[in-house]
């Protein structure tokens, strides 16, 4: 029996959502000798990601899993990161505030 490690990304399709979720799988032959693969989470048997996902953030259905590595291709579709900061610059206004009370 082979076994392999296996990171799946997956994006919900009602919020957007984009999220990874590790799995073993292992590779092994069934009393017919037809090739089968079992799918692990934290030690448990699961279905494979592609039958029965549901959105970690909203609970929706619709979701859908992208290509074995396809997050270390494209960083732009994982989570964003912090964001920049502001340039107290650009927030300057050229034009003095005005004071009302003063004439």
């Amino acid at each position: 029996m082979e076994q392999e490690r296996r990171t799946v990304p997956f994006e919900c399709q009602r919020c957007w959502h984009v999220w990874q979720e590790d799995y073993v799988v292992q590779h092994t032959a069934d009393r017919h000798g037809n090739d089968i693969e079992v799918w692990l989470r934290d030690g448990v048997r699961v279905p494979p990601p592609s039958a029965e996902a549901t959105c970690v953030k909203c609970g929706s259905a619709k979701v859908t899993t992208f290509p074995d590595g396809y997050l270390t291709r494209h960083p732009e579709a994982a989570m964003p990161g912090e964001p920049s900061p502001l340039d107290d610059e650009r927030l300057r206004s050229p034009v003095p505030r005005r004071m009302p009370w003063i004439t």
